[in-house]
């Protein structure tokens, strides 16, 4: 997997535990569900990476 898109998922995954727990501290659902579909977004691609860089080699 390319360092740089590694790096973007993962800091997109993290983005998204942080809005997750913003919004659990503040009672926000709203920002805590965007902040649960970024991680879910963020780990989809990186396993989307991985499974190309598999068949790759």
């Amino acid at each position: 997997m390319g360092a740089g898109k590694k790096a973007k998922n993962i800091a997109k995954t993290t983005k998204g535990k942080a809005k997750e727990t913003t919004g659990k501290a503040t009672g926000n659902e709203s920002l805590e569900m965007k902040g649960r579909a970024e991680q879910v977004a963020g780990d989809a691609k990186q396993t989307a990476q991985k499974a190309k860089d598999t068949l790759k080699h």
